[in-house]
């Protein structure tokens, strides 16, 4: 067999890797993405980030029409057609996944399903799996000595007629390598996933809610699915190890955001860890052991439920053997070193996504394959800056925040006079409306390079659409906007962004309806 020589190979067809093919593409250069699964997409558009948002939109319709009361409005919930939910979510993923597929074709990215590794000399390895319905071997499949990018599509194994129907490998030499693949669910210490212990993908794929769930993790993945299950009625326990959930994020607002989801029902056991699950002998329920650092006596306590969600994060996919055989640099959490641009220790060889260090999210994943396609190409742009990546938490209501907290900013030498300014969210009329708690926190200081100048550091908000409003504060931290400048943004009345505005004006010295 011929080898293939291309200008980037790109293993794995998440985000960070499908961002880089399409990016790279556009710039004329060639690309064949290796992808292992099915789908495109990797685990945000199938088991992370879509499936879940289309559930959390669903038993948000629920949580409303329990809130309508409160309005005057009588209204009810006679049941859930299961298989149309999960109808809705699967169409949601289909969608998503089609059209992916459909860009990737229309910007002429060769797709390959494959098992990908990294041989000697850099060379990419992908070994196929596609029926046999014919009995050419292997060795008749040829693919060309030079691909570009306008016949790319020419060694597509998967869509190719002319290419093997059975079980085939084939070599790819690229200038450059895009190592994309993405991580796992971790499992509890000492519980492995089995019998009622499931992952965020299994919670997922369930055919129906459970009627009681046990929660063990702090994180987003856990408040989310800790919102989504108690708006459905199922009696959720969180086991989480501090005083609040999401204990690394801003500490106002996620204790407002503690506060929210114990008063929607949620059963938050604080300073916990799990000390044991045993299933039933009818594999019916489980029966979790947890103790409480509070407990000065060491008392062990039991609580039964449908299923142990464990969601204390993600593991890298890192741990496949040509790792270390092409000397691809980890760190001590089995994390790909990286400079700004995501080049790895080996020359040509590159890493995005949530096999690097930084925050796990799709949307920052996005942004680093643009930045590794553009540095291939030799553009030279601007790296990825972690400190203005928002975090959003599709909870009910949603956590928000971008930027530093006050703590940080503090601890930062090149800032100067940092200030946190609180906003009492019961004074904006739409919050007031929704009958949903709230927290808006801006944070303020000005930089060596312009020391008389303050600008946005941080924002911080426990609000309905967060996610949405976040957005601006972006904006603002990421470019510098100077405070008295995004103070003098007019926000439209009454709407949520309002609040935003608010705290801007009373961060800038110039309250308007707050003290």
């Amino acid at each position: 067999m011929q080898n293939t020589h291309i200008d980037i190979a790109v293993i794995g067809g998440g985000p960070g890797g499908y961002a880089t093919a399409l990016r790279a593409s556009e710039l004329g250069l060639s690309v064949i993405l290796v992808n292992r699964e099915e789908r495109l997409g990797g685990t945000c558009l199938n088991r992370g980030c879509i499936p879940s948002k289309a559930l959390i939109t669903a038993t948000r319709a629920i949580h409303n029409v329990s809130d309508a009361k409160r309005m005057g409005i009588d209204a009810s919930i006679d049941s859930i057609d299961f298989a149309k939910l999960a109808a809705f979510k699967d169409n949601a993923v289909k969608t998503m996944t089609d059209g992916l597929a459909s860009l990737l074709a229309a910007r002429k990215v060769n797709v390959v399903k494959g098992e990908a590794s990294i041989v000697e000399n850099h060379r990419v390895r992908v070994t196929t799996d596609v029926a046999n319905t014919d009995n050419r071997s292997a060795d008749d499949a040829t693919v060309p000595e030079r691909t570009s990018k306008n016949d790319a599509q020419s060694v597509n194994n998967s869509n190719n007629p002319d290419s093997p129907d059975s079980s085939s490998s084939f070599e790819i030499n690229a200038d450059n390598i895009v190592i994309a693949t993405g991580s796992r669910p971790r499992p509890l210490p000492d519980h492995p996933f089995a019998g009622r212990i499931i992952d965020s993908t299994q919670a997922l794929d369930l055919p129906r809610f459970p009627k009681s769930a046990v929660i063990v993790g702090a994180g987003a993945v856990a408040v989310e699915f800790a919102s989504m299950w108690n708006a459905a009625g199922v009696d959720v326990t969180m086991l989480i190890r501090h005083e609040r959930v999401l204990s690394h994020m801003h500490h106002r607002t996620s204790m407002a955001l503690t506060r929210a989801l114990a008063r929607n029902g949620v059963h938050i056991v604080t300073h916990s860890h799990l000390t044991d699950v045993k299933n039933a002998p009818n594999g019916s329920e489980a029966t979790v052991s947890y103790a409480c650092d509070k407990d000065k006596n060491g008392t062990e306590h039991e609580v039964q439920a449908d299923v142990v969600l464990a969601a204390i994060g993600r593991d890298p996919n890192t741990n496949a053997d040509w790792f270390k055989d092409a000397g691809i640099e980890l760190d001590e959490h089995d994390l790909v070193n990286t400079d700004a641009n995501g080049a790895t220790s080996q020359p040509g060889i590159w890493a995005v996504g949530d096999i690097t260090q930084g925050p796990a999210l799709a949307y920052r994943a996005f942004e680093q394959g643009i930045v590794i396609a553009e540095s291939i190409a030799g553009l030279n742009p601007k790296p990825v800056d972690n400190a203005t990546v928002p975090v959003v938490v599709f909870s009910t209501p949603e956590f928000a925040s971008v930027g530093l907290t006050l703590e940080k900013a503090k601890a930062n030498p090149d800032i100067h006079d940092p200030k946190e300014t609180v906003y009492p969210m019961m004074g904006n009329a739409r919050i007031l409306m929704s009958g949903e708690p709230g927290s808006m926190s801006v944070v303020t200081g000005s930089h060596d390079d312009r020391p008389d100048t303050p600008v946005i550091l941080g924002v911080h908000m426990l609000a309905p659409d967060a996610g949405d409003l976040i957005a601006e504060a972006e904006q603002l931290v990421g470019n510098r906007v100077p405070l008295g400048d995004a103070a003098r943004l007019i926000h439209p009345h009454p709407t949520f962004s309002e609040a935003f505005g608010e705290v801007l004006l009373k961060a800038d010295g110039r309250p308007l309806h707050t003290r």
